[in-house]
Formats: structure tokens, sequence, C-alpha cells
């Protein structure tokens, strides 16, 4: 069990949530449901009121919290893709169903969770030797909604799109 896990806060959604999240990401499952040992705030006695799961390793907590609490960009789930195909995987699954897409890779899912998309090349372009490169990195992440490796790398080496 993880020391520090996030819990996430939901009006009757933490198992859908839940199971939604798990459905994207490899290393994820549903660790266990508890339900309300009676009536409270967060609902009747017998439905759901916390679910602990793993995503991709790493241990969360969302809890039917009996009303609905707005999500910001102050807090995130960054999520470290290897190549577009992961990339496009998780942004077309998280946009899903009533989920927006933002700039900058950044996609406000159904429950109103922010995620970022991020290719793992990202880091490597904005942060590499070729400071014109980095900065046209930059530039070009600025102007897409989901991001593009091709189009990332095509910027670093200064080359125009095809």
């Amino acid at each position: 069990m993880s020391k520090i896990a996030p819990c996430l806060w939901f009006n009757g959604e933490a198992e859908d949530a839940a199971n939604f999240y798990v459905s994207l990401l490899p290393d994820s499952r549903i660790n266990k449901i508890q339900r309300n040992p009676s009536d409270g705030p967060a609902g009747k006695e017998g439905q759901v009121l916390v679910v602990n799961f793993t995503l991709a390793g790493q241990e969360y907590m969302a809890l039917n919290g009996g009303m609905r609490v707005e999500y910001t960009h102050a807090i995130s789930f960054k999520v470290d893709c290897t190549d577009q195909a992961e990339v496009d995987r998780l942004w077309d699954g998280l946009s899903s169903n009533g989920g927006l897409t933002l700039q900058c890779g950044w996609v406000r899912d159904r429950y109103g969770v922010s995620w970022q998309i991020v290719p793992s090349v990202l880091p490597q372009l904005l942060g590499g030797a070729d400071a014109a490169g980095a900065k046209r990195t930059m530039q070009a992440m600025l102007g897409m909604t989901k991001l593009d490796i091709s189009e990332l790398r095509r910027a670093y080496e200064g080359k125009s799109a095809a």
C-alpha cells in the first residue's frame, strides 16, 4: 500500500470512474470497494463509499463524498506516453463521452478530472542542447491540443510540416 495516495471526490460516480480509469492503463485494477455501513451524507447503507484502485502501479482512492465538488487544473495527472499510439489511445479514451480537450496535451475527462497526456520525448526536446530547437518545440506545443510527436520533432529540427 502506498503511503500517499490521491483521493478523488465524486458524487455517486466513484465506482464508475475507477472502472473507467483502470480500463485505460496497464498495471491497473480495482483493489477494494467499501460500502456505506449505514445511511449518511455520502449515500444510503450498502451504496459504494470508497473505491481503492491502482493506475499504472500508483494507488488511488475514489470517494463518494455526497455532493459535487469541481476539480481545477491546480491538480492534474500527467501520463508519460512512450509513443503516439499511446498518446492517441489515452487522449481518445479520456476525452470520450463528455470529456473536454484542451491546449498543450491537457484533457478534462467526463468526471472533470484533468490529465496531461505527454509524450516522453517532449521534455527531451524542450531541454535539448539546441536552444532554438527547444523554442520551436515550445511554440509548436503551444499551438496543439493533442500533442503530435512527429510535429514536435520536426519543430525541434527546424523542418516544416510536410
